[in-house]
């Protein structure tokens, strides 16, 4: 399956939230949908949803306008949507009804899940007498109760104990082994570099960068170098004295420079043989997503 956000604007009145956004994922692999709050992530998964109309543009699947009312969806919202005075089993079985499951097929997946969740004993208890954490897993149980394909994630680490938190990471690793389309939303990178091997980032509702993040942090990488030294020299003053770098920072293995924008690896050696440091190694800095997501968020569209 292939899922395609083509061309998609949205307004709100006067307030234009997506400009022209366009990305696409298939079976088998996790998309990274990033962006500061206000960004338009939630807007561009509520289109793909169906809960929002966009001025223009278009959802396929397969090549095909999305029907969510025919397509197999698990969306998991960042803002919790279940009964807190309801019990589990009794609203898990209530959701897989609204997925089109008969209710014995519904109850026999949600316990399953509980279960692979380490929630069993809680399954005839009051949503509202558990934990934020559990009630973070229950939300997983309603998304994934049908067993879709495609699965939308919003934050679904939020409040989630080290613990659970690598449970939860082992059902989502399972769904993208499975052959599902995910999409996942989270501001926390370390997830996201786990399970994306691709990302979009959203800025000011356009697309900032977009890709394979490797090929990403490759053609950042030459911003930032470290020099690894023996001796340093003068190397300090030879580097704050010239033209080449914008920054300088000291490490364990000696100095990490942010070259200019105009400047090369080239210009940073000349600088470098004309000092008295002794040099063991010049090696480019691959950025960190964290690093990323600053540099192409930080000033608005």
């Amino acid at each position: 399956m292939k899922l395609e956000v083509k061309n998609i604007t949205k307004s709100f009145g006067d307030k234009e939230v997506l400009k022209g956004v366009s990305f696409h994922v298939e079976s088998g692999a996790a998309l990274g949908l990033l962006g500061r709050n206000g960004a338009g992530k939630t807007t561009t998964i509520r289109i793909i949803m169906g809960l929002f109309e966009p001025n223009s543009g278009e959802v396929l699947l397969d090549g095909k306008p999305l029907d969510i009312r025919e397509a197999n969806v698990g969306y998991m919202p960042e803002e919790r949507g279940l009964y807190p005075k309801k019990t589990v089993i009794e609203q898990l079985a209530y959701f897989g009804e609204l997925r089109g499951m008969t209710r014995q097929d519904a109850i026999k997946s949600a316990d399953a899940l509980l279960e692979r969740l380490d929630m069993t004993e809680y399954r005839g208890a009051k949503l509202s007498t558990l934990s934020k954490g559990n009630q973070q897993k229950i939300q997983l149980v309603v998304t994934l109760i049908n067993d879709p394909d495609i699965v939308i994630l919003d934050e679904p680490f939020s409040g989630l104990d080290p613990v659970n938190a690598m449970l939860l990471k082992d059902i989502v690793k399972e769904q993208i082994e499975k052959g599902k389309i995910v999409i996942f939303s989270s501001h926390q990178m370390n997830y996201i570099e786990e399970f994306c091997n691709e990302i979009v980032i959203l800025n000011s509702g356009v697309i900032a960068v977009s890709g394979a993040i490797k090929d990403i942090k490759k053609s950042m990488s030459q911003s930032k170098v470290l020099l690894s030294l023996s001796d340093k020299g003068n190397l300090s003053e030879k580097l704050n004295e010239s033209t080449v770098i914008s920054s300088l920072e000291d490490d364990e293995e000696g100095l990490v420079v942010t070259l200019k924008p105009e400047s090369s690896v080239d210009d940073l050696i000349k600088v470098v043989t004309n000092s008295t440091a002794k040099v063991n190694e010049i090696k480019a800095l691959e950025p960190s997503l964290a690093e990323i997501f600053v540099d192409y968020t930080e000033v608005d569209s």
